[in-house]
């Protein structure tokens, strides 16, 4: 069989791969918020349909579907670069501006209290 064949049988399965993984996944969040939730928070139980919108609805919020280059550290290591092509100056510009911004670390000054 040559290489053409395997790559369009291989497509045609790839579909079933997806709902199969997703109806695994979908299991078992269902499976672990009935196990947990109810009995945590009194919360309702979850369908499957619930738990596969669930699912698609975390992972759009906080997730997204598609992967990152460089990976989940890959701004680190951004951040990193950048630092070290810096002058010791644009550094405590930065430092300063970051200060500026996020309001340093520094203990709040007391302020004076009025006397009558």
């Amino acid at each position: 069989m040559d290489r053409k064949k395997m790559m369009r049988r291989g497509w045609k399965f790839a579909p079933l791969i997806v709902i199969a993984i997703m109806t695994v996944v979908g299991v078992v969040v269902m499976s672990l918020w009935n196990w947990l939730m109810p009995a945590l928070f009194a919360l309702k139980p979850l369908t499957f349909w619930q738990a596969i919108g669930l699912l698609i609805l975390s992972r759009l919020l906080l997730g997204g579907f598609r992967g990152r280059p460089g990976g989940r550290m890959g701004w680190r290591r951004r951040m990193w670069e950048r630092w070290e092509q810096m002058t010791p100056e644009e550094r405590e510009q930065f430092r300063a501006g970051m200060r500026g911004r996020c309001g340093g670390f520094e203990p709040p000054e007391a302020e004076p209290t009025p006397t009558a």
